[in-house]
């Protein structure tokens, strides 16, 4: 998520206003110690101009 949101010149404060969440909630999920809902992680996705499995999953080999 950090990649994405980095890629789109956007900071933290501006991802968490896009998206109606404190700065501190896009820090801890970025950090992997807070699980959003699934409803913000669509949020994020379409802030992002991204999906759920580009942004959240990782593909093993």
């Amino acid at each position: 998520m950090r990649a994405a949101r980095a890629a789109l010149g956007l900071t933290q404060a501006d991802l968490a206003q896009r998206v109606n969440v404190t700065r501190q909630t896009i820090s801890m999920i970025e950090a992997g110690s807070h699980n959003p809902t699934l409803n913000l992680c669509r949020d994020i996705c379409r802030a992002l101009g991204t999906d759920l499995n580009s942004l959240f999953w990782e593909e093993s080999e």
